[in-house]
């Protein structure tokens, strides 16, 4: 069914929510239109005057002239065109004043949510999920229909299984995390309280490792598998999208440290450690044992190969190929093309002398012209 509106009826409120209320339970100052209720949250160009939206950057001021929105999250610098747009519905435009209006509408949305929208869970156990003899779920913890809670496993306060999660021998849910449908946490690995794993991630499967192994015909080698013996530990506040896999480690533990957010299809391999509240865009790649530092970001389909290391504060473009560690914070990009393995190498000794090169010639030519 298409929802009128463009779907906005999905997050309405049914009777709106004071302006001064949200104002008084998230911060800033209220100029203008100071009675008025919010009935929804939208983006600029679809608000009407009984929205919400914010504007988080100068560059977005044309958008704000033209919008309906009934009230807009600004910066002071912005707060005066917010005010003065054309047409005002009766009472005016209203400008909610913060110094971070990003960081402001993260936060509202989360009251949002918690308050005008709540998201219907699973009460107490279903009558179809199964838990283990000697497994320990808490009394307030909910598991939703065939969801699986394996011997030895811990599932503490306030967590919430999806259908068809399976928490397997060992592992552990931290407190008010949440596991959606379909994944599996494996023997022995934790993750910590107020997570969030999104549907079809798989956390604990065996890392990548394979020993080649001479044929007897002396053809060529086949692979032998290397049992993977560590597991995954996950810290606090951690998000995971949907379908990840983080697998587990061969000897030590690959770990996630705290408020660590993954977006969905990203691949974690086996040893990999990655620090406090690092983020990563879809379709990241993370090799075996590689080293990601604190306060990182990787844009989409960013490949680190393995081993490598990248210190705290390094941000990689979306796309590029991490072959090198990276010790000092800043911003890398890199995109090569894809060619003979010879080839590639000498090109890109060439490539990495090119200015050197140009300024040669710049040089000679100084020197040729009359």
């Amino acid at each position: 069914m298409v929802l009128p509106n463009g779907g906005r009826d999905r997050q309405a409120s049914a009777t709106g929510v004071l302006l001064a209320e949200l104002v008084a339970a998230l911060g800033g100052e209220l100029r203008g239109a100071d009675v008025r209720r919010v009935w929804r949250l939208a983006p600029l160009v679809e608000a009407d005057p009984d929205s919400l939206s914010f504007v988080a950057h100068p560059r977005y001021l044309a958008q704000l002239q033209a919008s309906r929105a009934g009230v807009v999250i600004v910066a002071p610098t912005l707060a005066d065109a917010a005010l003065q747009r054309p047409d005002p519905p009766p009472g005016g435009w209203a400008a909610w004043v913060v110094a971070d209006p990003y960081a402001t509408f993260a936060a509202l949305t989360r009251w949002w949510r918690a308050h005008v929208q709540p998201r219907p869970a699973p009460v107490g156990v279903h009558p179809t999920a199964w838990v283990a003899p000697g497994a320990r779920v808490h009394p307030t913890a909910r598991l939703g229909p065939f969801a699986v809670v394996e011997d030895g496993a811990v599932v503490e306060e306030g967590a919430e299984l999806g259908a068809h999660v399976v928490v397997q021998v060992r592992a552990h849910v931290g407190a008010g995390t949440r596991l959606g449908p379909h994944v599996v946490l494996g023997y022995d690995c934790r993750i910590g309280a107020r997570g969030l794993v999104h549907g079809g991630t798989v956390i604990g499967a065996d890392g990548f490792g394979f020993a080649p192994v001479p044929l007897p015909d002396g053809e060529g080698k086949r692979w032998e598998k290397i049992e993977q013996l560590g597991a995954v530990r996950i810290g606090d506040d951690v998000e995971i999208g949907a379908n990840c896999c983080i697998d587990r480690g061969a000897l030590g533990d690959t770990v996630l440290e705290d408020g660590v957010k993954l977006d969905n299809l990203i691949q974690i391999g086996h040893n990999v450690h990655v620090g406090r509240h690092t983020a990563m865009a879809g379709c990241v790649g993370i090799a075996g044992s590689a080293r990601i530092g604190a306060f990182c970001t990787l844009g989409g389909g960013a490949i680190v190969l393995g081993h490598l290391e990248l210190a705290d504060h390094v941000h990689i473009s979306a796309a590029s190929v991490v072959m090198r560690s990276i010790l000092q914070p800043g911003h890398y990009s890199g995109i090569f093309p894809i060619d003979d393995n010879r080839a590639w190498e000498k090109n890109a000794a060439t490539l990495r002398q090119l200015h050197a090169l140009r300024e040669r010639l710049k040089a000679l030519e100084r020197r040729t012209t009359p």
